[in-house]
């Protein structure tokens, strides 16, 4: 799409004045003009022209833009400043401030909460305002250039001014951090339900969502979570005032594995019982931050076990080595008593499990994940964690090569990374030792049925905003980029890395609804195979039933309809009986459906010899729906459908048109006395009427089984033979009446030939031939 159409579409109504005007910079350029030589050029394009357009462009358009977004930004903050202010009454205790009605907070909370919507609103707005606009002066800066390159270039000054005014950089962070702090509290006064768990909330296990977030979108997903979910927690009994946490935390995860890359592969290849290793902290390593090595393994059926132990930093390195197993903490909690000796046995024992599986599988730090992470939960309530990572850097932290290793072997972990303090995007490791991932990483975990049918959520996961990524891990992402050369097997969504995953809105929307007319119809089938009174409804994706039936775990999901409803093994057990007592009681029924075995299945091979369904007696309060499941659900048709019976229409068009010009061209060419060639012209002409009409109808017939989702088969042969027969028997008689017209025009010239010939013989003897002739002595030879 040009950026002109691109530009329209994203502009924003209220502020449609104060865009940059692409229009008139094109005018100033003098884009339509047609270039010829470099003489030509410069006469046509003048210093008055360029002092026009660099004019414009440096000044009017880029400091309209820029005072814009200064303006629209500070009004932002006055706006949530005041919206903070109408609410802190609200957070102070009646020992220090009278206490305000209930139906006076309640409205003050309800017009904040408008005030909120609109304001994140503008957020995401002006944050696209600024992207559109700063891409403006970059393409009209390189339409300039490569133009007018060969004297003036502009886009040197435009990055000096765009340095000075840097509009497109500004972070708002800050501002979509407070907005979450209102947000918050403005939800704790609107609450009518109690945040305390559901019963059996601890009972339930969570199900896990990642999708891929472009840059272009992160802040509207930001704004469009912290509707619903906090950023920050903030508690109204322990403080009067709104407050704001620190920024965003800073994560760093150390995968580990063999030499062999033993657990990527189990982990790429889905293998039961895989597992991984990871040393994980917040912050940098120099402010001795707590150290948690965790080792997690999905078992069989697609459920994760994980143990986790916390370490300092002095003694990582005893512990992966084996010779520590924190016996002083083991025995203190012994000592203490008071229920703490179930917990000593337990970290004792996954002390144990730790070592003994990094002593078997010969494990060693092999990868470095660095990342940002904003997370947004309610306080409290544990049922909707969202996670968003951005700023992801995957760096090598192996020593596998020898001569030139990435961390010393005598080290668990890169001293030149942590010694220096490094942070993204860690500009001074090596090409080759690091990749930056260029999406943000989205993670959408789900606990209860109440969470899950959560419907900001749905609309959330189908979204244009985000792209799913099932199954995504940073572990196999980085080894698959930077040791590509020791795998043999890769994940599926490296190629996707290559597309843009931006998607229009209009049309996400009308593919989620494709896909969930197509899901509801499978359910619909699935239904009537198990036999249930009502069809089931399609689960979550990642969801235990969507695991156990993914039969092609290399491709994507994509999300459709979310309800949870599962069959329960009691369930499963009573329609098994239900089933096993239909079957003793309508043995006649089994019979005669066991008989046109092999007759279905040769329908199924060769649809034309299909003859009529044969009656079956239904079992006793089972009646014959009134419509197949295939016509359940709007008319939804292909193009390539219509398209081909339209081709199929066209061709036969054209054998019509062909026929009528052989027709028209052998009547003329006949003459007034060749009667065979003009009854010839005639039949060939009833061939191409018939050709005509037998297209039209059947183009005719074949859209309205179409229409009606007939099963009945489109092909028809009647008009092809009649057509071709007819064809073939004019051809041979044709032939014939030629052969047969040719032998008797030859015989008739022979005879003719034959009496010229006497009669001229006998011309050519003269009377002086003849008078020799009798003077010739008889007996003279």
């Amino acid at each position: 799409m040009r950026y002109g159409k691109t530009l329209r579409n994203s502009i924003y109504p209220p502020w449609s004045r104060s865009y940059i005007d692409y229009n008139k910079l094109k005018r100033l350029l003098r884009e339509r003009d047609v270039i010829g030589d470099d003489s030509d050029t410069d006469t046509a394009w003048t210093e008055q022209d360029e002092e026009a357009f660099v004019q414009e462009l440096l000044n009017v358009q880029l400091d309209k833009v820029n005072a814009f977004q200064v303006q629209t930004s500070q009004q932002l903050r006055e706006r949530t400043t005041a919206c903070e202010d109408k609410l802190r009454p609200l957070a102070h205790t009646e020992e220090d401030a009278p206490s305000v009605a209930e139906e006076d907070r309640i409205r003050i909370a309800s017009e904040v909460l408008a005030e909120l919507d609109d304001i994140t609103k503008e957020v995401s707005e002006l944050e696209k305002y600024s992207r559109i606009n700063f891409t403006g002066f970059l393409k009209a800066a390189k339409k300039h250039d490569r133009k007018r390159g060969a004297r003036y270039r502009v886009k040197p000054l435009l990055q000096v001014r765009l340095s000075q005014l840097p509009f497109n950089s500004e972070d708002y962070s800050p501002l979509v951090r407070r907005l979450s702090v209102v947000y918050s509290f403005v939800r704790e006064i609107l609450s009518t339900k109690s945040a305390e768990p559901e019963p059996g909330f601890g009972q339930d296990h969570y199900s896990s969502y990642k999708f891929w977030v472009h840059s272009d979108n992160m802040l509207e997903v930001k704004t469009l979570i912290l509707r619903k979910l906090p950023v920050l927690i903030y508690n109204p009994k322990s403080s009067k005032e709104l407050e704001s946490h620190a920024n965003d935390p800073t994560i760093t995860s150390l995968y580990f594995d063999n030499p062999q890359f033993d657990l990527y592969t189990q982990k790429v290849a889905r293998s039961p019982e895989a597992g991984s290793l990871r040393l994980r902290w917040t912050g940098n390593l120099n402010e001795k931050p707590a150290i948690y090595l965790e080792k997690k393994i999905v078992t069989s059926d697609n459920f994760s076990n994980e143990v986790k132990v916390q370490l300092k930093q002095k003694h990582v390195k005893e512990f992966l080595d084996g010779e520590y197993r924190l016996e002083k903490q083991v025995h203190r909690m012994e000592d203490m008593g008071n229920g703490e000796v179930e917990h000593a046995v337990s970290l004792k024992r996954d002390v144990e499990a730790l070592q003994s599986f990094i002593k078997e599988n010969n494990l060693q730090p092999m990868l470095r994940a660095n990342y940002t992470r904003t997370a947004f939960q309610i306080p409290g309530d544990d049922r909707i964690r969202i996670s968003l990572d951005t700023n992801l850097a995957l760096i090598r932290e192996d020593s596998l090569d020898s001569e030139r290793p990435c961390r010393d072997e005598n080290q668990w972990h890169r001293t030149d990374i942590d010694d220096a303090g490094m942070e993204y995007p860690f500009s001074a490791i090596r090409n080759g030792e690091i990749v930056r991932f260029p999406h943000g990483l989205l993670e959408i975990k789900l606990r209860g049925s109440a969470a899950h049918n959560s419907e900001w959520v749905k609309d959330l996961m189908v979204s244009h905003l985000v792209k799913e990524a099932p199954r995504f891990s940073k572990f196999v992402h980085g080894v698959a980029q930077l040791f590509e050369d020791h795998v043999n097997s890769f994940p599926f969504w490296l190629p996707e890395l290559e597309n843009d995953i931006r998607r229009d809105p209009e049309t996400a929307f009308h593919e989620e609804q494709e896909r969930q007319a197509k899901h509801a119809e499978e359910d619909m089938a699935v239904g009537s195979f198990l036999g249930a009174k009502s069809p089931p409804t399609r689960p979550l994706v990642g969801s235990p039933i969507t695991r156990f039936i993914d039969l092609e775990p290399s491709r994507p999901r994509q999300i459709s309809q979310f309800s949870m409803p599962q069959p329960t093994p009691s369930a499963v057990q009573d329609r098994q009986r239900d089933v096993d007592r239909d079957r003793q009681e309508e043995p006649a029924l089994i019979e005669r459906e066991e008989g046109p075995v092999t007759q279905s299945r040769l329908a199924a091979l060769f649809p034309s010899f299909a003859g009529r369904r044969r009656s079956v007696a239904l079992p006793p309060g089972v009646k014959e729906p009134g419509w197949w499941i295939k016509d359940a659900g709007p008319v939804r048709v292909e193009t390539k459908v219509w398209l081909a019976n339209q081709r199929t229409f066209i061709k036969w068009l054209h054998v019509s048109i062909l026929l009528s010009s052989l027709s028209l061209g052998l009547y003329n060419a006949a003459g007034k006395h060749n009667d065979i060639a003009r009854a010839l012209s005639i039949v060939y002409t009833g061939f191409a009427i018939f050709s005509a009409v037998w297209g039209w109808y059947m183009h005719e017939k074949r859209a309205r089984l179409i229409r009606a989702r007939s099963g009945r088969d489109l092909d028809n042969t009647f008009g092809p033979i009649v057509v071709c027969v007819g064809l073939a028997i004019a051809l041979v008689l044709n032939f014939a009446f030629k052969y047969t017209s040719t032998l008797e025009k030859i015989r008739r010239n022979h005879a003719i030939d034959e009496s010229d010939v006497e009669d001229s013989f006998f011309m050519a003897m003269r009377p002086e031939v003849w008078k020799l002739i009798n003077q010739q002595p008889l007996g003279r030879e």
